[in-house]
């Protein structure tokens, strides 16, 4: 067999596509060899590459588009996310303590980006932030789910961090949390109009380059959420 070949518990020719994409230098969005010829280059049956493809479909390593051919995924922390949000979410009695570490999680990320985020809004505009600001409020007063202006708004504030594994991890905590709250039935609509405040005080701490201001509004920003979930520990 192929030196290519690795060693995987489940399907040994899901490390060889791996090596391959490793060893060719590919990126994102490059095209894969077709499977006729991974089969001969590999070694392996047309059966064993179509599992392996199915599971690095799974992983956000590959993707199949049926018609055009195989290439080579986003890499993205997808699936991370699916897990970790199951896990969160599979055992009722623990869930909400699962949920606290999570935000936890999330705090200690921005405190820690704090005074990165201080230092690099002086160099650029907070204008985009305003503008989400703006259209989270513009949701709140409709009645409609401010989630995806949230979502947008910690992605634009986070990049500007040039630690690219920082903003995804962030963000991936980000959707877990996000998907996890609605599941444990956790109503947070009391405190939408807090939420929408705080992150424009986040903007205004940013403008005046107040680090303690910046970390005093996150806590205000999670103060509530955190309260609902010990609340509910302890009922």
């Amino acid at each position: 067999m192929s030196k290519l070949r690795g060693k995987h518990k489940l399907n040994p020719t899901v490390t060889a596509i791996e090596n391959y994409i490793r060893d060719n230098s590919l990126k994102p969005g490059d095209m894969l060899p077709s499977e006729a010829a991974l089969c001969e280059l590999l070694e392996v049956s047309r059966s064993s590459v179509r599992e392996a493809m199915r599971t690095l479909a799974s992983l956000d390593v590959v993707e199949i588009r049926h018609g055009h051919g195989t290439y080579v995924g986003q890499m993205s922390l997808a699936p991370l996310v699916d897990g970790l949000t199951l896990r969160l979410t599979i055992d009722r009695d623990s869930a909400l303590r699962n949920l606290k570490q999570v935000v936890d999680t999330r705090i200690a990320f921005d405190q820690f980006n704090a005074s990165k985020l201080i230092i690099a809004y002086q160099e650029h505009s907070t204008d985009r932030l305003r503008e989400i600001v703006a259209e989270m409020q513009e949701c709140f007063e409709q009645g409609k789910s401010i989630t995806e202006a949230d979502g947008k708004f910690h992605e634009e504030l986070n990049s500007k961090l040039s630690n690219q594994l920082i903003q995804e991890l962030y963000m991936a905590l980000w959707k877990v949390h996000t998907q996890a709250v609605p599941q444990l039935k956790l109503d947070r609509k009391r405190d939408l109009k807090d939420t929408v405040d705080a992150h424009l005080s986040m903007v205004e701490a940013l403008e005046a380059g107040d680090e303690a201001e910046l970390l005093r509004t996150l806590e205000v920003h999670y103060g509530p959420l955190k309260r609902m979930i010990d609340e509910k520990i302890h009922v």
